[in-house]
């Protein structure tokens, strides 16, 4: 068994017979799918048909764990390979192996119960599809590099996302709308021009943005200002707010590593003692700006097998089976993942010290099982040994 606490499949006995009533409901999927671009073949008479350049088609394919790199999810990749026509067309790279024949029925039929009792579906019929584009699509949401503008640096970012997670709490939000706010944040300093002076007004119309798109109640735009002391006023917000959707060209979709995470603990058969403790290292993950260019399900696939090796909770054949089953997902390299978990528990282990400490009192409370006071957090790093 690799350090990083992935194995080869076994059967699985039933999943959980009841959802986690600790988690917090996650109200929609919908955010994590982006429109997809289809080529529609158009048809025409055989003896008019002409010999036509056409841009190869989007193909999926699964290899042996072996054979797969950094970056790459659940063996899926795009297949570069083109093969030359006799009369010089491209044709599509070929489906080489059959997603139904690779994945195991019992994996499907898994993900398909876990995305419904998550209530990320509303019909298992299309579950599985469903999950096919969700680890599709979040190979966008993540970045080349970590690199900032000059003028803001790593700890100026994390002490604005503090705040947000403040904020965030105090609004009673949702928590895909705190990963999604973060993550608009991330392409916006990248991508729009802004002051350090305007840094706070930034990451509030952020904040605001995410809760159009996931929340039902929203507070005044006056009340926002409120929250920032009336250093801005309804005015700069409204026109910062018009700024930011045409910089980002009204693109507001992300599929959050939360999401993945639930997904996997659900379907591993995780305890809630587990399940808070990753979702508390996940949401450490978003004040460290290296992290941005990890893919969400790496992000996801990291904090749970850090979460199970910090808690050492006695194995069961039941839940070392399911979690074999989970681990067959792919969700990178162990070089990556072990990267990741080196990260996240080194941010763990300096929480508490911290100025940007949000976080950390926001998973001490009984209701996160107090989770980050947890003892074995101090000597996380490790228990992982030297990074590879």
């Amino acid at each position: 068994m690799a350090r990083t606490g992935f194995c080869d499949s076994k059967p699985l006995l039933d999943l959980h017979t009841k959802a986690d009533e600790r988690r917090a409901p996650l109200r929609t999927w919908a955010n994590g799918c982006g429109a997809i671009g289809r080529c529609q073949p158009v048809e025409v008479e055989e003896s008019r048909a002409a010999p036509v350049k056409m841009e190869p088609e989007r193909r999926w394919e699964r290899r042996p764990s072996t054979h797969t790199s950094e970056g790459l999810i659940m063996g899926f990749h795009e297949d570069s390979r083109t093969c030359k026509a006799a009369d010089g067309c491209v044709e599509a790279p070929v489906l080489l192996y059959s997603l139904h024949t690779l994945v195991p029925s019992l994996l499907r039929h898994e993900v398909e119960i876990a995305l419904e009792k998550l209530d990320l579906i509303w019909d298992r019929t299309f579950g599985w599809d469903m999950f096919l584009d969700m680890m599709r699509t979040q190979m966008r949401n993540s970045f080349p590099n970590a690199e900032l503008p000059s003028h803001f640096t790593d700890a100026t970012r994390a002490i604005l996302i503090d705040w947000i997670i403040q904020v965030h709490g105090l609004l009673q939000f949702q928590e895909e709308t705190l990963y999604l706010a973060i993550h608009l944040l991330n392409r916006s300093l990248r991508q729009l021009k802004v002051t350090t002076a305007n840094l706070q007004l930034l990451g509030m119309v952020c904040l605001f943005l995410a809760g159009k798109k996931e929340e039902s109640l929203l507070p005044e735009v006056s009340g926002l200002c409120s929250l920032m002391d009336h250093t801005y006023t309804k005015h700069q917000l409204l026109r910062m707010e018009r700024k930011v959707l045409c910089t980002l060209n009204f693109d507001l979709s992300y599929c959050p590593p939360l999401h993945f995470l639930l997904l996997f603990a659900s379907v591993a058969r995780c305890s809630a003692m587990v399940v808070w403790m990753a979702r508390y290292l996940l949401e450490l993950s978003l004040l460290e700006g290296q992290c941005v260019v990890f893919l969400p399900i790496q992000l996801a696939g990291a904090a749970l097998c850090l979460a199970r090796q910090v808690l050492q909770e006695c194995p069961t054949p039941e839940g070392e089976a399911a979690w074999c089953l989970a681990s067959s997902i792919h969700v990178g390299s162990e070089p990556t993942l072990l990267r990741i978990m080196h990260i996240l528990a080194s941010a763990a282990a300096k929480a508490s010290s911290r100025e940007t400490c949000a976080t950390f009192i926001k998973f001490s409370s009984s209701e996160t099982l107090q989770v980050s006071r947890h003892p074995g957090l101090n000597n996380a790093t490790g228990l992982l040994g030297v990074c590879s």
